[in-house]
């Protein structure tokens, strides 16, 4: 035990480094599935929400977007936190892009039509682990009510 804190002490990787490091587009659709899935449901429109973004956002087919989602899968169910994916976001994306996966994660939540308490939580937690503020929030929510009136 005593040779494996000495090694790890020793190492020239930062403990904090992540053992398990994920890509940017699995990082995103894990983001993206837990909203989609923080009211306990995962209906048709919020996982075709989330296709459609993880497409357009990393440029995927609708064949690739799927196995995407079933690899992030594995990552969310083998987590206990959101911290390695947000963090991974943080490191990878400027700001801005940040406040376009926070616009993303809104949207996916509006897409079966309905905000439940849960969700909204979850999306504070996201902001604050993505060091976005507050007025960032709700600018992106805002803009993705407006976009499901305009849609829906």
């Amino acid at each position: 035990m005593l040779k494996t804190v000495k090694r790890w002490l020793s190492s020239d990787r930062p403990p904090s480094q992540d053992r398990d490091p994920v890509s940017l587009a699995v990082a995103v659709c894990v983001i993206l599935m837990e909203a989609a899935q923080a009211d306990n449901e995962f209906t048709g429109e919020e996982r075709d929400h989330v296709i459609q973004t993880l497409q357009v956002r990393f440029t995927l087919s609708p064949e690739e977007a799927h196995e995407l989602m079933e690899i992030s899968g594995g990552h969310r169910d083998a987590s206990l936190d959101l911290w390695k994916f947000t963090n991974r976001i943080n490191e990878a994306l400027s700001r801005e892009d940040k406040n376009k996966v926070l616009l993303e994660v809104w949207r996916v939540i509006h897409s079966d039509g309905a905000l439940h308490a849960h969700e909204d939580y979850l999306v504070h937690q996201l902001a604050r682990l993505m060091n976005l503020s507050h007025t960032e929030l709700i600018a992106a929510k805002v803009a993705a009510r407006q976009d499901s009136t305009e849609t829906g």
